[in-house]
């Protein structure tokens, strides 16, 4: 029964793939689009310039995005035990947003601007902004005894960094603020190879950090006093389970801007499919089931047959919401 789970999420993630790929204003007919797939050349010239620089970059991006994020709020969600924690939990994304917001809006508070014609300016920037509100983290780290204090101490950091970012807001210029504004929306369209890349090492690492930290992640869910007794270390188990989602969080955010929902809804509904609490299965579970349903995200905002696109923080709201909605209800129930 498992396994019939694993082949449908597999086959699910397999279609929205090709699906996503064969989606856009300018339609490919799927022959040459499986041709393009297999690797080989398309007599049409322009079929092969979309599908190489366009369609393929952002499907993958769904895919790396969607693993990272769920990944990450799978272990926020056991080390905290809180069925609402997420990979921004800890302030990351607020970060993010606040170093980038100084360099959209930072004119208006005498801030210098930087080059953004540069397509490394963002991403440089939005990855200090993570790492600044990591370190801080840490700082209070050594500090706290236990996770609900680390926890509201990231909940008031992003608070606070998002109340400065309001000020920015108010006093910026409008065009300056519908740039920031653009970016707070979310996009998996304007990375290129070379980013790719950066982004896959990144999902890389915070996996393999996330693998290394299985047993410690099973013994957590019975509490930190139960880890402790059977041999956990419990502070080196909680910095390797942040590192790893600020890895994770960050990258992401860094390349594609702030999406929400993904990381807070996936790990339940990976859990509700598979049945199971044991994070040797809900880790490779959570990374399909992101990539699963940010490509689905992503064919829903293409609008198909159309130029626009829809704002994709806005389709995994509107997805990832009920979700949460049932999480809560569920609980409540139960």
């Amino acid at each position: 029964m498992a396994s019939a789970r694993w082949i449908l999420l597999f086959v699910a993630l397999i279609l929205l793939f090709l699906t996503d790929l064969s989606i856009g204003s300018i339609s490919i007919p799927f022959p040459e689009l499986f041709r393009l797939v297999l690797g080989q050349q398309s007599p049409e010239p322009l079929w092969s310039t979309i599908f190489y620089d366009f369609r393929l970059p952002k499907a993958l991006t769904c895919i790396l995005a969607g693993s990272a994020l769920s990944l990450g709020g799978l272990q926020m969600q056991t080390l905290f035990r809180n069925a609402l924690a997420g990979p921004d939990v800890l302030g990351l994304t607020a970060g993010a947003s606040l170093a980038v917001s100084l360099v959209y809006l930072g004119s208006a508070a005498g801030l210098p601007l930087l080059n953004l014609s540069n397509p490394w300016t963002l991403a440089i920037t939005s990855s200090i902004g993570c790492a600044a509100i990591f370190l801080i983290i840490l700082a209070f780290f050594s500090h706290l005894q236990d996770n609900v204090s680390l926890l509201i101490i990231g909940l008031m950091i992003g608070a606070g960094t998002s109340s400065i970012v309001s000020v920015l807001q108010f006093i910026s210029k409008a065009e300056d603020l519908q740039m920031f504004m653009i970016w707070t929306f979310g996009s998996l369209s304007s990375l290129d190879w070379s980013e790719l890349i950066i982004l896959g090492i990144l999902l890389f690492v915070g996996a393999i950090l996330a693998y290394s930290q299985i047993k410690s992640l099973n013994a957590w869910l019975l509490g930190p006093n139960y880890a402790q007794s059977v041999g956990i270390n419990l502070r080196k188990a909680r910095v390797l389970m942040i590192l790893s989602t600020c890895v994770l969080a960050g990258g992401v955010t860094a390349f594609c801007g702030p999406i929400g929902f993904v990381g807070l809804a996936v790990p339940h509904l990976i859990r509700s499919l598979f049945k199971t609490q044991n994070h040797k299965s809900l880790i490779p579970g959570v990374m399909m089931g992101g990539a699963t349903l940010l490509l689905f995200c992503d064919i829903v905002a293409q609008l198909p047959g159309k130029s626009q696109v829809l704002p994709i923080n806005a389709i995994t709201a509107l997805i990832g919401a009920p979700v949460v909605i049932w999480v809560i209800l569920k609980n409540r129930i139960a």
